[in-house]
C-alpha cells in the first residue's frame, strides 16, 4: 500500500485502476484483494460494537469514523479476507479526506476495475452498505460543521 496518501480521492481511484490493470485474471485480482486486506491496521476489539457494525453485509464489518469536516479518518475491519481487501480499497479512496470530498466522490473504481461484475450479490450489497454508511458519517459531519 502507498504510504503517502494520494492528493485526492480521484487520484486514489486512478491508482487503484492502474494497479488492477497489472493482473491478468480475477484469480490474481482476488489474491491481491486478500493481500491488501491483510495490510489493514489492527482494529481494537472494543470497537467491534453493534453501533459500528455495517448492516447489509453478509460478513461482519465494523466502520469507525473520527476527525472533523476538514479531515475524516475511518478505521474498518471485516472477518472476511476478500471483504477486508474491499475495505482497504475504500479506505484508500475515502479516509483522510474532507467530508465534502467524501460526499462528492463517486466510487467509480468499482466499475473501472471490474469489481461490479466479479463480486457476489451479497458482497456487492455489503460494499454498497459500507459506502453508504461512510458517506452518511461524512454528511452528518458536514451538517454539524
Amino acid at each position: 500500500m502507498n504510504a503517502i496518501a494520494p492528493s485526492s480521492a480521484e487520484q486514489a481511484q486512478q491508482d487503484i485502476v492502474d494497479e488492477f490493470a497489472f493482473f491478468g485474471d480475477w484469480t490474481e485480482r482476488y489474491q491481491y484483494l486478500i493481500d491488501l486486506g491483510k495490510q489493514l491496521p489492527d482494529f481494537p476489539e472494543d470497537l467491534k460494537t453493534e453501533a459500528h457494525r455495517v448492516h447489509g453485509c453478509q460478513s461482519m464489518v465494523w466502520l469507525v469514523p473520527s476527525g472533523d469536516a476538514s479531515k475524516m479518518h475511518f478505521a474498518a475491519i471485516s472477518d472476511s479476507a476478500i471483504v477486508s481487501g474491499l475495505i482497504a480499497l475504500v479506505l484508500r479512496v475515502y479516509s483522510d479526506r474532507s467530508a465534502r470530498e467524501i460526499v462528492s466522490t463517486e466510487p467509480r473504481f468499482i466499475e473501472a476495475i471490474g469489481l461490479a461484475k466479479h463480486l457476489s450479490p451479497t458482497r456487492s450489497n455489503g460494499l454498497a452498505a459500507m459506502l453508504a454508511k461512510l458517506k452518511a458519517y461524512a454528511a452528518a459531519t458536514l451538517a454539524e460543521a
